[in-house]
């Protein structure tokens, strides 16, 4: 048998869909497990949603579609885009793609050139330097801190940026830190990038998902007459609960997603036809019932953040959208040995506790965990429970 491709010598598997896959697979064998791992909602889609894909089957829209997506959610996507972001959007500005994962996959395909390099803002998520890699990039993690709300600073920005410099990741609200970037901040890093002339990857994804009156605020809305060097990226995964239709698009500049289309057509084609329907209504039709289950996270958010904090040498700060909480274990682990790790905590969590979670250095956050408040009440009181226990044994 050949050797595999030299370009996957650097890629590292999806550590939070392993960790889920082991929660489940233990689960499969009897073991009770709380799992704080999965990043999507634990809400069901909503019926109107499920009735739109299986109108859709009875109808006979089961055959291929645009590459780019069907034309009348193109056009939808557009539209919606004018009025959540206040920015004109052409249907041809718009790209449907299997999740909003593979929108960025197509952007940094389509965009970024051997050893160019793309910022990121560390802690991130998961994909973003696998996929730059993939790319034939070269992704550069810039360091945030939780005392600034783990905001990345036009003067970070700067002092990272080379002549190879092609690109800025974004992502507010974000995973995995809940952290939402606050208008000035945001006004001032996009100002910069631009400036700078780097494209900004704004991944937007959690935006319907944030608390305590806090709006999110696209980084295109300060880009004036150069919106065409924003590419957002959204989807219906987590504000539809809509994780497994695998719907996502990315918003930008018509020739960037002319490239991204030829690079689909040549790779998945169109994203499958019943869910592209199931998404027109999601997006046209009401969303009464997204004010009560951001009312339910925010009652969850507050519960794991209060437990949290009330086990010894645990800090964790309280997120201002998404669902996830990123409390600093550092004191813990080294309780554990010279030698322990996140990682090393996580599985001792799992094992003593029968919690999962994912260990912050998959993140670029080692030190910490990642904690998904995406599940019932009761089990993030046991799940708390739990933790203590098993931290307090160390």
């Amino acid at each position: 048998m050949g050797k595999i491709a030299s370009r996957l010598d650097n890629i590292k598997p999806s550590l939070t869909l392993s960790i889920t896959q082991k929660a489940q697979e233990l689960r499969a064998r009897g073991v009770d497990v709380i799992s704080f791992s999965a990043g999507e909602p634990d809400f069901d889609t909503p019926a109107h949603i499920v009735k739109a894909a299986k109108d859709a089957l009875d109808n006979g829209l089961t055959r291929y579609t645009p590459v780019a997506g069907m034309p009348d959610l193109r056009a939808t996507i557009a539209a919606a885009n004018q009025e959540i972001r206040g920015v004109n959007c052409a249907p041809n500005q718009v790209v449907v793609t299997v999740g909003a994962k593979h929108a960025l996959y197509g952007f940094f395909q389509a965009v970024i050139n051997n050893e160019e390099e793309v910022i990121i803002p560390a802690p991130y998520w998961v994909s973003y330097p696998d996929q730059v890699l993939l790319a034939g990039g070269k992704p550069v993690i810039v360091e945030t801190s939780a005392k600034n709300n783990w905001m990345l600073t036009p003067d970070d920005l700067e002092k990272a940026v080379t002549s190879k410099t092609r690109a800025l990741v974004l992502n507010t609200p974000s995973n995995p830190t809940g952290s939402i970037y606050d208008e000035d901040t945001l006004k001032a890093l996009t100002q910069k990038a631009l400036e700078l002339n780097l494209w900004i990857i704004s991944d937007e994804i959690y935006k319907d998902i944030t608390y305590d009156g806090i709006k999110h605020i696209s980084p295109v809305a300060f880009a004036g007459d150069k919106t065409d060097r924003v590419f957002i990226v959204d989807g219906v995964s987590k504000t539809f609960a809509m994780t497994g239709w695998r719907i996502g698009w990315g918003i930008g500049d018509a020739q960037v997603i002319a490239a991204i289309s030829k690079i689909q057509g040549q790779s998945t084609s169109n994203p499958a036809s019943m869910a592209q329907a199931a998404t027109l209504a999601a997006i046209t039709q009401p969303k009464d019932f997204l004010k009560d289950w951001c009312k339910k996270y925010a009652k969850r958010r507050d519960i794991m953040v209060s437990g949290l904090n009330e086990i010894p040498t645990v800090e964790c700060l309280k997120p201002q959208g998404a669902f996830y909480v990123l409390p600093n274990m550092k004191a813990v682990i080294a309780k554990m040995g010279p030698k322990a790790t996140d990682t090393k905590l996580s599985a001792y969590l799992l094992e003593e506790g029968k919690v999962a979670t994912v260990p912050g250095t998959a993140f670029g956050a080692p030190g910490y965990i990642r904690l998904s408040y995406a599940t019932s009440t009761e089990a993030i009181k046991e799940g708390l429970i739990r933790l203590k226990d098993a931290i307090n044994k160390i």
